[in-house]
């Protein structure tokens, strides 16, 4: 990840604005990290120059200092940035931030002298200003003005060698600092390859996931519109017997009524009429059958009464006290259950529910039928009402 100068960007751009004045007492400037975020803040800031800073830092960080110094050969004033890697921070760490050398090179701008720094010994303020020395010694002897340029200058003395001895640990140093720098590079490079090597891992899982999801929901989906076709489908066949079955029983309905209006003799005038001709006499009566009456025991055999008998005399017709005897006996006659509610028209009639039996039946015609009705009431009803059991 790259750094981030901008969270603490005005106290940052404000001690760097104080090095760069020549005005300015303060003459240095130690920026760090917050924790173990790419967040750079101000970590101290001071007028003892190089001496100084160098006791401000810090072996467990990463650190990068802004220092304002005097050329020794001009008098002017020199920048010189250190980045500063102490030994104890993690490897991980180094090269992560190794990375971020550059960004801090472009904001602290105008450096004459950049030292990578690890130890003490790197950061020692004679070998800072001999570097610094160096760095001006070209543009000022460019500068310099000779007014012996063309003047006899004595005797020559003898040409000096260019020959520098080799500082064996110096050049150690310098090896190891490189090597480091480049295993830093390394490691940055390898680790950024892995984070690119997760995310597209993490990329793959979640559009695997995602279709999966999708091809669960869509299998769901189809599911519930199947059930619910399948529930419209049977709903639908439920409501068509219901409204066949409704019109087959409004037809049997229809065709009983038409049956009973087309009669031209209406059978319960008839039934009427033919009970008011049956009923005897008290003359008629013989003392027997009047006896008989309270005696349950003694009462005629049930046939007599599911027996049609249109051309009899009426004295042998027996009365409705005869019927209740006929009723309670353990012969019930022709019996029959009822297809349909009926409900009386007047009390010659006998009012059902479906499935209520109907028992002692007497055919009387082939319209109407009479017998007792499930509350013991009897009467006529329809004949097209039940079936014969």
């Amino acid at each position: 990840m790259s750094v981030n100068l901008s969270k603490n960007g005005p106290a940052l751009t404000a001690a760097y604005k104080e090095v760069v004045d020549e005005k300015s007492n303060t003459n240095w400037a130690l920026f760090t990290y917050e924790g173990n975020s790419n967040d750079i803040r101000l970590a101290e800031k001071g007028d003892g120059g190089l001496e100084e800073l160098v006791e401000e830092l810090n072996s467990g960080k990463v650190m990068y200092a802004f220092c304002r110094v005097q050329d020794p050969n001009s008098g002017l004033p020199k920048y010189v940035l250190i980045n500063w890697t102490g030994e104890g921070v993690n490897d991980a760490r180094k090269g992560m931030c190794a990375n971020h050398v550059l960004s801090m090179a472009n904001f602290l701008k105008g450096a004459h002298v950049t030292i990578n720094a690890r130890a003490e010994e790197d950061v020692e303020p004679e070998a800072i200003m001999q570097k610094v020395a160096k760095a001006s010694g070209a543009n000022y002897s460019f500068h310099k003005e000779t007014t012996s340029r063309f003047q006899d200058s004595g005797p020559q003395g003898p040409v000096g060698s260019v020959y520098q001895k080799t500082n064996a640990m110096s050049e150690i140093r310098k090896t190891n600092k490189d090597n480091f720098w480049a295993q830093a590079e390394k490691e940055e490079e390898k680790r950024r390859q892995e984070e690119r090597r997760k995310a597209e891992q993490e990329r793959q899982q979640l559009e695997k996931e995602r279709k999966d999801r999708e091809a669960k929901e869509a299998a769901l989906r189809e599911k519930r519109d199947k059930e619910k076709a399948s529930q419209i489908e049977q709903q639908k066949k439920y409501q068509e017997q219901l409204e066949a079955e409704r019109k087959e029983q409004d037809k049997q309905q229809w065709e009983a009524a038409s049956l009973i209006s087309q009669r031209s003799v209406n059978p319960r005038e008839m039934f009427k009429q033919r009970e008011r001709g049956m009923t005897p006499s008290d003359s008629d009566v013989p003392p027997a059958a009047a006896a008989a009456s309270p005696q349950p025991e003694e009462a005629p055999n049930t046939n007599s009464y599911v027996q049609e008998l249109p051309d009899e005399e009426p004295a042998q017709v027996e009365d409705s006290s005869s019927c209740n005897v006929t009723a309670d006996s353990s012969d019930r006659g022709i019996c029959a259950r009822a297809l349909y509610d009926y409900q009386a028209a007047d009390d010659t009639e006998i009012s059902f529910d479906p499935d209520e039996i109907i028992t002692a039946i007497e055919m009387i015609d082939e319209g109407w039928w009479r017998g007792f009705g499930p509350d013991g009431h009897f009467g006529m009803f329809p004949a097209n009402y039940v079936e014969l059991i």
